[in-house]
């Protein structure tokens, strides 16, 4: 079968770092040999006069079309407005890429599905793509496109309006589909494929050789993501009082940077805080390897990757109960959860692991039952049972619309 993928979460050469999960899942499946897989991955647009200012200096740099992992990408650009963006976004991300997939189809790709990632807007132009092409589509929603897009009710409009005329909607947790429910996507249409981790690519590396090289000695905690306030990496440090010696690395970049480093600062504990900023994927083993524990404080979460990715290199975890990570820490091997988002609950978590601490290797074992496997498995009986359906007249899109 040929299988279309649109995503804007993917990674490209200038921001390698971007959307890898969703890369990590695509390469899988094709590594499979029953799929052959094409992405079509749009980056914003950036004006001539802002292509070397800040954040847009990436968008910018990002290539047309590149090859990744085995696969054949190509980046088409769509003009991304924010103050009219719950409105026109999946409008506009249609009518700019919907050259781009014809293009994919005249150099011989004849897809059969196309797979989309991430609701709005993603997933509804990339149903208005289906409807144009007459092709089938199903949505992965992952976290914030069904916990908080939503709350917009022209968003929220759109989302259901693709839903009812996508083939499935996949979720990434058990949680996440709940609230796909709750949103109003209709249950029946409901898949659940978890997020996997790459077993080869995480595993436990010698300790004391990677604490070393890192230069890290004592008590090591590590926060690996966006540093946002939705990623809690100030609950992190404000844990550190209560942790006394142990040192926080804090993996990433984001917005929430100042903030973050001016509570280390009030709290006295500065000197105890490391902002690594952005690693390489290749290199974040050795990174949770010398850690004790990876701590994630969220406020939402759809099914986090950092968790599995830890856990793989035999560090347990401890994070927030909310979205899918009681569905990721349920066995003392993996973790704890926290009772309450506050610096308080993550300091007891922390101390309740580091006195029962468990073995490396059990924490491995366990991660093992969430290689890739069993979610290609489900994408390919899933996209072969859409396949299978009785082709419907499909209207036109202006008439869908």
């Amino acid at each position: 079968m040929n299988i279309l993928s649109f995503a804007t979460l993917f990674p490209n050469a200038a921001n390698p770092h971007h959307g890898v999960f969703v890369e990590n899942r695509l390469r899988h499946l094709a590594a499979s040999g029953r799929a052959n897989v094409r992405v079509v991955a749009p980056v914003p647009w950036v004006p001539p006069g802002l292509s070397r200012v800040g954040r847009y200096r990436g968008l910018a740099a990002a290539p047309r079309r590149e090859r990744r992992s085995g696969l054949d990408v190509v980046h088409p650009r769509y003009p991304a407005i924010p103050r009219l963006g719950m409105t026109v976004a999946p409008l506009l991300m249609y009518a700019w890429t919907v050259g781009a997939v014809r293009r994919v189809i005249e150099e011989g790709f004849q897809f059969d599905l196309i797979d989309a990632h991430y609701f709005y807007p993603d997933g509804v132009a990339a149903v208005m793509l289906g409807r144009h092409f007459g092709r089938p589509v199903t949505i992965t929603a992952r976290g914030s496109d069904l916990n908080v897009i939503p709350e917009h009710t022209t968003a929220r409009a759109w989302i259901l309006w693709a839903a009812r005329r996508a083939a499935r909607v996949i979720t990434v947790s058990e949680a996440l589909g709940e609230r796909a429910a709750t949103v109003g996507i209709e249950r029946a249409k409901i898949a659940v494929l978890r997020n996997g981790v790459d077993l080869a690519a995480f595993r436990p590396l010698p300790g004391k050789s990677v604490r070393r090289k890192l230069g890290l000695d004592g008590t090591v905690l590590i926060c690996v993501g966006n540093v946002l306030e939705a990623k809690g990496q100030r609950i992190a440090v404000g844990a550190l009082p209560l942790l006394p010696g142990a040192a926080l690395m804090v993996v990433g970049e984001g917005p929430d940077r100042p903030t973050v480093e001016a509570t280390a600062a009030r709290l006295g504990v500065d000197q105890r805080v490391h902002f690594v900023g952005r690693v390489r994927h290749a290199d974040l083993a050795e990174w949770y390897s010398a850690a004790d524990v990876l701590v994630l404080p969220s406020s939402r979460e759809g099914w986090p990757n950092v968790l599995l990715e830890a856990m793989a290199c035999g560090t347990p975890a401890v994070a927030t109960r909310v979205g899918g990570i009681p569905e990721v820490i349920a066995a003392p091997e993996a973790g704890r959860l926290m009772d309450q988002r506050t610096p308080e609950a993550l300091a007891r978590a922390v101390e309740a692991v580091l006195a029962a601490r468990p073995d490396r290797a059990a924490t491995r074992t366990y991660a093992e039952k969430f290689g890739w496997d069993e979610t290609t498995q489900g994408q390919l009986a899933l996209f072969e049972e859409i396949l299978a359906r009785p082709t419907a007249a499909r209207p036109a899109l202006l008439r869908a619309l």
